[in-house]
């Protein structure tokens, strides 16, 4: 008789009495980065968003005419507005104030009526009480019906209740909301970024027309107010967008309408850049990834523009056999769209992506109908844009000859790497990374010093071409370019996919000096230009290697400012810092591959930054500004700025 196998190991009983319940606001606490996305310094600006929205909803509604933030000295925030103030009445069913149900009841609010608001954006009734369950503290201040209420949080439960604390005018209503971040869930950092708030609330008044939005700094050395107020709308939005670029045609395109319930509004201009700089909103929520809304502009954008070129006899005798592409007709676009939708459907908890079809199908209507009559209208700015694509769609065959015959030569077949690039020997890109070093020589000591198993190194040799300045074409006769395209793997532009990615990190690491820095920002032109998904699934890092070795007989630091030089010398000397040597480190080719791997490259001591793209108008403006052809912006920005380089290597 066989003999019984043993018996597994019971596990411990498994019964309602462990299934843990979360109340309240507990969840959020619990879980902070499934309401605000992270609790980084995106997070904790994104509380701030959310209190805006508030305000923003009231204006889009016409009940509120401005907004003010306020960032104290201790990093607290103010919003205040001019709206209708929280109701402050009991609530039927939930038997609390209606300012504590705001505050404390996830899924609460207005939005959900449609006779209070008929369209809104924030977290679908979540913000207001997510921002309060992630403060230290939070007070809320209404006016409405003649009086002032004040109620008080810690952390989300109710300090003090709702109580009345002085009168208001007869017209003076309005909510005001002071909160500080817990300390305890945003333990990266909770001090703002000035400039980070002042794009958002920008950008918030160029799509809110009339009202205005000031921002002031109470911070001591950074005091400072900025009102943003936009008559014009979304046409003063692409001004601004190509204030640092040379429009082909002075006149703004404009189109405002409604469709299916949906309101529409579209602002274009042209620039003679060779990139499309395009924005999408849905609800005054910037849909980073697009959508339905920008699928159905984009395409009727391209049927339009090929639609004139076959009824205008001149061009199509001129190209005959000519068909644009999407890529074609947006080069050198500045556009921004905007859907108000009473109920979005949006992909994923941060919102970026619309998923509405009938956004699609009215967007596509519309455009398809006014943009016509609108080149009809002007056949003189027609024409512009479409000799502008045209010529663009001539440098994009010449690409694909060009990329055609360099594949023939393995220049950009993924199956034949680039010879000049040490790859390493995992084939999972998660554990991968490829540093694109400057220079032979510290090429050569970064393939000495590596790890082979997930450290690939690629030797660049002189500076790439600036992409801001030449069509694809040009982009791609570049021999740099090509390898970098070929050893990512990703493809670019249309052909981009970040599935093919054979790296997960990949490591700008440029010499210490000008020369370094303007090779670093030649290649993040290039990836935020041709490849900008690389940067926004948090894949482009900048590697950071020390300024100075600081060494006294066997005992040795590296400094990354001047500060930790003088303390490493102060330290080592006693006092005397005759006798303690002191290298800068101008290259990278300077220190040996034991001291380069030690200092930059070992994952367990490198100091590395990610590329971040917190702000999408932010960045096309500034690398239009640093990068492209216009002298002036360029030449304000040094002289504003100048200050700061204190201690530069020419």
């Amino acid at each position: 008789m066989a003999a019984a196998s043993p018996s597994p190991e019971r596990t411990p009983e498994y019964g309602a009495g462990d299934i843990k319940v979360l109340k309240g606001l507990e969840p959020v606490r619990e879980r902070p980065g499934m309401y605000i996305g992270s609790t980084s310094s995106r997070g904790l600006h994104h509380l701030v968003y959310e209190v805006v929205d508030n305000s923003i909803d009231e204006a889009m509604a016409g009940y509120a005419t401005w907004c003010k933030v306020f960032i104290h000295p201790d990093d607290s925030i103010t919003v205040e507005d001019n709206g209708r103030g929280i109701p402050v009445d009991m609530h039927p069913i939930e038997k609390k104030t209606g300012v504590e149900v705001a505050m404390t009841v996830l899924h609460a609010g207005g939005k959900f009526d449609k006779n209070a608001y008929k369209v809104s954006g924030g977290l679908h009734g979540v913000g207001v009480s997510v921002v309060n369950a992630l403060s230290d503290t939070l007070r809320v201040w209404v006016k409405r019906d003649g009086k002032e209420h004040t109620m008080s949080f810690a952390r989300g439960k109710v300090t003090q209740p709702l109580e009345v604390v002085g009168k208001a005018g007869a017209k003076e209503t309005g909510t005001k909301v002071w909160f500080k971040p817990d300390n305890t869930i945003f333990t990266e950092t909770t001090r703002y970024d000035y400039s980070v708030l002042a794009n958002r609330l920008r950008e918030l008044a160029f799509l809110i027309r009339g009202v205005t939005i000031t921002l002031t700094d109470e911070r001591a050395g950074e005091e400072r107010t900025e009102t943003f107020h936009a008559k014009g709308g979304l046409r003063e939005f692409v001004q601004f967008l190509n204030s640092t670029k040379k429009p082909l045609h002075n006149e703004v395109v404009a189109i405002e309408t409604q469709k299916d319930n949906l309101t529409i509004e579209l602002a274009l201009q042209y620039n003679d850049s060779y990139s499309e700089t395009v924005f999408s909103f849905a609800n005054n929520i910037n849909t980073h990834e697009g959508g339905t809304h920008l699928s159905g502009f984009k395409a009727a954008l391209t049927t339009v523009i090929n639609k004139y070129i076959e009824k205008a006899s001149s061009l199509a005798k001129k190209d005959k056999d000519l068909r644009l592409s999407g890529e074609d007709v947006r080069e050198g676009l500045a556009a921004v769209l905007s859907v108000k939708i009473p109920n979005p459907q949006f992909e994923g908890q941060t919102k970026t992506k619309l998923g509405n079809s009938e956004a699609e199908t009215a967007v596509r209507t519309v455009v398809n109908e006014l943009l016509w009559t609108y080149l009809e209208e002007h056949p003189r700015v027609a024409n512009q844009i479409i000799d502008k694509a045209i010529s663009a769609a001539r440098a994009r065959e010449a690409a694909r000859k060009a990329r055609d015959l360099t594949r023939k030569k393995s220049a950009l077949d993924v199956g034949n790497l680039p010879g000049k690039l040490a790859d390493c020997s995992l084939s999972d890109p998660a554990l991968c990374e490829l540093y694109l070093v400057e220079g032979d020589s510290a090429g050569g000591s970064a393939k000495q010093g590596r790890k082979r198993e997930f450290q690939a190194i690629l030797p660049l040799r002189g500076k790439i071409i600036n992409v801001e300045k030449a069509r694809i074409d040009k982009v791609l006769s570049n021999e740099e370019i090509r390898t970098i395209i070929t050893a990512v793997g990703t493809g670019y532009k249309d052909e981009f996919d970040l599935d093919k990615a054979r790296y997960h990190k990949v490591i700008i690491m440029t010499d210490a000096d000008v020369d370094g820095a303007h090779i670093r920002t030649l290649l993040l032109t290039f990836f935020f230009r041709q490849m900008p998904e690389l940067i926004e699934a948090g894949f482009i890092y900048i590697a950071q290697p020390p300024l100075y070795r600081v060494a006294k007989g066997k005992e040795e630091y590296y400094a990354f400012t001047e500060k930790e030089r003088e303390g490493f010398a102060q330290r080592l000397g006693n006092g005397d810092s005759s006798k303690v040597m002191v290298q800068r480190y101008k290259g990278l080719g300077e220190m040996n591959p034991e001291q380069l791997w030690k200092t930059t490259m070992d994952p367990e001591t490198r100091t590395m930054m990610r590329v971040a793209m917190e702000d999408a108008v932010l960045a096309d403006q500034t690398f239009t500004m640093l990068m492209g052809d216009e002298v002036e912006p360029r030449r304000v920005f040094i002289e504003a700025n100048a200050r700061f380089a204190t201690n530069v290597d020419a």
